[in-house]
């Protein structure tokens, strides 16, 4: 059963209509006006501003007494409305493979459609390097996009030969760096750590049992995501579960952990400047989140075809028994993942936002959300988790004079909320509209749209 939930992965989420039409590129100005700011620099809010946009660009930030809107701007009223950097999704797939050109196109219009600006897609395929393009010349509605390359795991590299040769073709091939998966040896992950070094790769993902978390943070992964190899690395001593016998992150594992080990794990990462993607959301579904039949009822799922539905139900309603798991278990895990995720950020070790979508119950554009829920339900502050999709993604890519916060110069990717995200995070599901390199969307034409994606799938 758990190979099914890879294989969600690849489960288009849309049906075959006509992709969203792309407005031809031209130096369009748009203001938001009399708009509450929250520029993402610090914790602040700058009420009554005017934001200028011209083309893709955020040329003017100021008092709505003092800027002026340019003769010809589209307008935008943002009175008793919030705005904010556009968000990322740093745990993202998109479709691949046989996916037809509409498929695609509408996933990524589903990430934007949840004010989702970036994404970072971490199962690569070559048709993906001209989606990155075709993004950022403006002739796709979608999000900017980084991809990693093809999955290197224990059957796509096996030797360190195979291991060491992928690292410089994914380089060569344009990628934006290596996504490991489970399964990869010692000899072939050391042979690729050093290529990746060698050639200036980086590499993020699963932390393989034969590599563990140790071995990860010394080699510098990007990222390590889902938290991966954590649990495994505070078993108590005499354990009656060895690590090799973790399954799916650790949900067995709940009641042999010892969280006096945390610590020394915390430190560690923030020593080896290792973020992490905790695609928190993700675990929660499958473990506290509610039954299949009460996420079946969430909003986002009209979006989903009623197949992979109910392939996500079999995975859900199967987890503990696949894994060997029980219920306390399963809550063991998720409360030891949320003081992981608290101490993580409290010691400075860099957090990202990633939900893994589409996964199970993981809805692209929606999941993201929940995501930042499930941060401030570990602990985290609005604020603290609006930094992990926003100005902690600039840091992470090297681009803080481009995007990430709200000021003159940068990138005019931005979430207008109907309500204050600081003083209760779910708000940013509120939204009055989204703007991605410089094409402003408001929300009634992004509902025209979901609904057509919602006739799509036959809901």
């Amino acid at each position: 059963m758990l190979q099914l939930v890879l294989a969600c992965l690849s489960a288009p989420l849309t049906g075959p209509t006509d992709p969203p039409e792309v407005a031809a590129r031209t130096e369009s100005v748009t203001a938001f006006v009399n708009v509450t700011v929250i520029p993402m620099d610090r914790e602040r809010r700058l009420p009554g501003q005017t934001v200028v946009i011209r083309g893709d660009e955020i040329v003017e930030v100021g008092p709505a007494a003092r800027v002026s809107v340019p003769d010809g701007a589209v307008r935008v009223e943002g009175r008793g409305k919030f705005l904010i950097p556009g968000l990322a999704e740093m745990h993202a797939h998109l479709p691949g493979g046989q996916a037809s050109d509409t498929v695609v196109e509408r996933t990524l219009f589903l990430y934007v459609a949840g004010g989702i600006t970036t994404v970072r897609g971490m199962l690569g395929h070559p048709r993906h390097l001209d989606l990155r393009a075709r993004a950022a010349r403006g002739d796709l509605l979608s999000p900017t996009i980084y991809t990693s390359g093809p999955s290197l795991n224990g059957h796509s590299i096996p030797t360190a030969e195979a291991a060491g040769r992928a690292a410089v073709e994914q380089k060569d091939a344009g990628y934006d760096f290596l996504k490991i998966h489970p399964g990869v040896g010692r000899e072939a992950f050391d042979t690729l750590a050093a290529a990746a070094r060698r050639i200036g790769m980086p590499f993020a993902g699963h932390v393989p049992e034969a590599v563990g978390i140790a071995r990860a943070l010394e080699a510098r992964y990007a990222t390590i995501d889902h938290l991966d190899g954590y649990l495994e690395a505070m078993l108590r001593d005499g354990s009656p579960v060895s690590a090799e016998q973790s399954a799916f992150f650790g949900m067995n594992l709940g009641e042999h952990l010892d969280e006096s080990k945390l610590a020394v794990l915390v430190e560690a990462t923030r020593r080896a400047g290792v973020w992490n993607v905790p695609t928190q959301i993700l675990m929660e579904n499958l473990t506290v989140a509610g039954t299949s039949a009460e996420l079946a009822r969430r909003a986002e799922m009209r979006y989903v075809p009623a197949e992979t539905r109910a392939q996500w139900a079999e995975v859900k309603d199967g987890m503990l028994a696949e894994t060997g798991s029980t219920p306390r278990s399963a809550r063991r895990m998720i409360e030891m993942r949320r003081r992981l995720i608290k101490a993580l950020h409290a010691a400075g070790a860099g957090l990202l936002l990633g939900s893994d979508a589409p996964q199970i119950y993981n809805v692209p554009g929606f999941s993201t959300h929940r995501e930042l829920a499930s941060l401030v339900e570990a602990g985290l502050t609005p604020f603290q988790a609006l930094e992990t999709g926003t100005s902690n993604v600039a840091a992470f890519f090297g681009t803080g004079k481009e995007t990430g916060t709200i000021e003159r110069g940068k990138r005019a990717d931005l979430v207008l909320l109907a309500a204050d995200p600081l003083a209760d995070i779910r708000n940013t599901t509120r939204r009055a509209g989204v703007m991605v390199r410089g094409r402003w969307l408001p929300q009634a034409e992004i509902e025209r749209r979901l609904g057509e994606v919602a006739a799509a799938v036959g809901n």
